[in-house]
């Protein structure tokens, strides 16, 4: 009996689409077939796998960790595909979706200024932007790249770094006209700290006094998800916060916001990168262009 030939990136390509939209049906409608035939294909893939990549109910998809691994490995080869084309001359121009996750801080100083050439330069490009500080899982959120702040932490994710900013210790010239300017480690303790309502890997103020660097924790009575958040809180006097530099360069100039207790600065800094999955080989156009674009036009100083 002859061998029935198995459509293998076929496969891939529509189990990809199935996690990527969510469904069978968005699926289906994508790759123009019904949702049952999607879901006959996964059943034998499943079934010539011997692996149960999914588990299904009535309202949503799940991975299994058979699926997950599945999922990498069929993205990474789709890639390979892809780059094989593009270097043979076929789909050099970036085309789909992008979704990127990024801090609000990120997003309003450096990304939004430079989108309109992106998207002069790549029409055929979409983006869909969600801002967070939170770290999110790529995988289960269907994201491409992530741009994140801090020191990056051992996993199978691939950065590109975007360079690194100072942090620095400001407030607003009504707080510091009624809670007066503190000059030292030990007047901190009499201002209201304002800091991050999650945790963080390097928490706290580093600070330099008597040759000693000391870490002082921002204890006050107002906490904020996002650096953004936090800036606001300077700006409307509400107390002292600890920001990357190139989120208050222009308040600083404008004197909205005024640098304190530069004398006891540890040099500390904040590094950004723009991670994605994979293990460094080709990616999709659409995802190679956004990383292009931002490792040249996004940097953070």
């Amino acid at each position: 009996m002859a061998r029935l030939e198995v459509n293998r990136s076929g496969e891939m390509e529509v189990f990809v689409r199935v996690v990527e939209l969510g469904g069978f049906s968005p699926a289906a409608r994508a790759a123009c077939m019904t949702p049952s035939a999607v879901s006959k294909l996964i059943a034998r893939l499943e079934g010539r796998l011997g692996a149960r990549l999914l588990n299904r109910s009535t309202r949503q998809l799940q991975l299994t960790p058979e699926g997950c691994a599945f999922y990498e490995r069929a993205t990474r080869i789709l890639a390979d595909l892809e780059e094989a084309e593009r270097v043979a001359g076929v789909g050099e121009q970036a085309v789909g979706r992008v979704r990127i996750t990024t801090s609000a801080s990120y997003f309003n100083h450096i990304l939004a200024p430079v989108l309109p050439r992106f998207l002069a330069l790549h029409p055929a490009v979409t983006l869909d932007i969600v801002q967070t500080d939170a770290v999110v899982d790529l995988l289960a959120e269907r994201t491409d790249i992530a741009v994140r702040a801090g020191p990056m932490k051992s996993s199978s994710l691939v950065a590109r770094k975007l360079g690194g900013t100072a942090l620095t210790i400001v407030a607003a010239p009504c707080y510091l006209d009624h809670f007066g300017t503190p000059g030292s480690i030990a007047d901190l303790e009499r201002h209201n700290r304002l800091g991050f309502g999650y945790a963080r890997a390097v928490d706290g103020w580093a600070l330099r006094e008597n040759g000693e660097i000391k870490r002082v924790p921002a204890t006050g009575r107002v906490k904020a998800s996002d650096g953004e958040g936090l800036r606001q809180l300077a700006l409307a006097g509400v107390g002292l916060a600890r920001l990357a530099a190139f989120t208050v360069r222009e308040d600083i100039a404008a004197g909205r916001l005024v640098p304190i207790l530069c004398d006891l600065d540890a040099g500390e800094k904040e590094d950004f990168h723009a991670v994605h999955i994979g293990q460094g080989g080709p990616l999709p156009s659409r995802v190679r262009t956004v990383l292009d674009f931002l490792t040249e036009h996004g940097k953070v100083s």
